[in-house]
């Protein structure tokens, strides 16, 4: 019998590096989940950091090697998912929203939904959004405020139950942001891999001993600096336009209210005589 060719499904495998260092996000969101449900909310809210730092890493390093793929896109979003969508909602109910009631687990809803359609949109926007901008607050930046706050909070021995209220307000305001249309800075334009200045080595080295020392009330102020700025970035942009749109429509009234001279008004004015200058009748050369 003649042998018949059939065409060869190709392979199609994962690629390991970038992949290791999303699993490995993966894995600190679900332990912060079962670290919050034995009460370690300390140890949970490292782990969202953690999940933080290993997500920033999966995707430069997938750049970097040139091991980008649609697989990995898809893995590191539902990742994202399980560390900055459920984990913190998780903490935050646990530590202090579940003493509300509804209300504390409503409040962990909304930062969940949130977070799902805060990274719903940023996957349609990709290729088209301009990357220098965030159109809401990312989840990672969500994550980390809701994970300082209970950092902050065991650390200084803050009684949860007398702040449920107030933090049930933090999670709901955080959902919401992620959702907005509020401009945050991305730093996406930063060279990584130029050359900088030894002033710039100094101070990220300056940045990571600040940290060091009180990392709980540095992290958890950073980030709440930062969820705020999306609203006073947007603010301030929202007012320069308008000013410009003032100065411009001034400028087209005035150029309307100048009166324009006719333009047989103008013939007859070329026509008329100077006063400094001499008829021809007054000329005593004339006969």
């Amino acid at each position: 019998m003649q042998n018949i060719d059939k065409p060869t499904v190709k392979n199609r495998g994962i690629y390991l590096l970038p992949n290791l260092f999303t699993t490995a996000g993966l894995f600190s969101g679900f332990y912060a989940v079962i670290a919050s449900m034995n009460g370690q909310f300390e140890s949970a809210a490292i782990a969202v950091f953690v999940a933080m730092l290993c997500d920033g890493l999966d995707g430069r390093v997938a750049r970097l090697t040139n091991t980008q793929s649609e697989f990995g896109a898809e893995y590191d979003s539902m990742a994202d998912m399980v560390s900055f969508g459920m984990a913190p909602a998780l903490i935050a109910y646990n530590w202090a929203l579940s003493d509300l009631g509804k209300i504390g687990w409503l409040a962990a809803f909304v930062y969940c939904a949130g977070a799902a359609l805060r990274l719903a949109r940023f996957n349609t926007q990709v290729g088209v959004a301009d990357k220098r901008w965030f159109q809401g607050l990312a989840s990672p930046a969500a994550a980390a405020v809701i994970a300082g706050t209970v950092w902050l909070g065991n650390q200084y021995h803050i009684d949860a139950g007398s702040v449920s209220y107030l933090f049930a307000a933090v999670t709901i305001c955080t959902g919401l942001l992620m959702v907005s249309n509020f401009r945050y800075h991305s730093f996406k334009e930063v060279d990584w891999r130029g050359k900088v200045n030894f002033i710039v080595i100094l101070l990220v080295v300056g940045v990571f001993v600040v940290i060091s020392v009180e990392p709980a009330l540095i992290l958890c102020l950073g980030f709440y600096l930062y969820a705020l700025s999306g609203p006073v970035i947007t603010i301030r942009s929202v007012r320069k336009l308008k000013v410009s749109h003032v100065v411009g429509d001034d400028e087209e009234d005035i150029d309307q209210e100048t009166p324009k001279k006719p333009a047989q008004e103008m013939d007859n004015q070329s026509q008329t005589p100077q006063p400094n200058q001499q008829s021809n009748s007054d000329d005593p050369h004339q006969p």
